[in-house]
């Protein structure tokens, strides 16, 4: 059986403590319902558009004006329509449907980042 090291924060080691020995059953119940895909972004092909988009407006270090009229390219909108589209008529593929969990994750994240960046335009006035 092989061992593998870890670095995890202190506060989810204190929390990982009492399932130690269930970690083994518990990681692979992971890697069974969840691809390699959805548990890492890497930059293969297989990464949504909308995560590089997204990174690559951050990694920019945008001002708040900048944050607040942020919008995804016609390409990342028009995905998101089909994604859209499969998901309602049901007939949305597992992948898909995590693709479009992402687009949900990134979409609330930037609703918070533009009312922050609201909040500073305002308060800069």
């Amino acid at each position: 059986m092989a061992q593998l090291t870890i670095q995890v924060p202190d506060e989810l080691a204190n929390r990982l403590q009492p399932i130690l020995h269930r970690l083994p059953e518990l990681l692979s119940q992971l890697l069974e319902t969840h691809t390699p895909k959805t548990l890492t972004l890497s930059n293969s092909s297989d990464t949504p558009n909308i995560y590089t988009e997204f990174l690559d407006f951050l990694i920019k270090q945008p001002t708040p004006e900048q944050i607040a009229k942020f919008k995804v390219s016609t390409q990342s909108q028009t995905r998101l329509e089909y994604l859209l589209e499969r998901n309602r008529m049901g007939t949305i593929s597992e992948a898909e449907n995590s693709e479009l969990d992402i687009y949900e994750q990134l979409d609330q994240l930037m609703i918070l980042l533009k009312a922050r960046a609201y909040s500073v335009i305002k308060n800069d006035k």
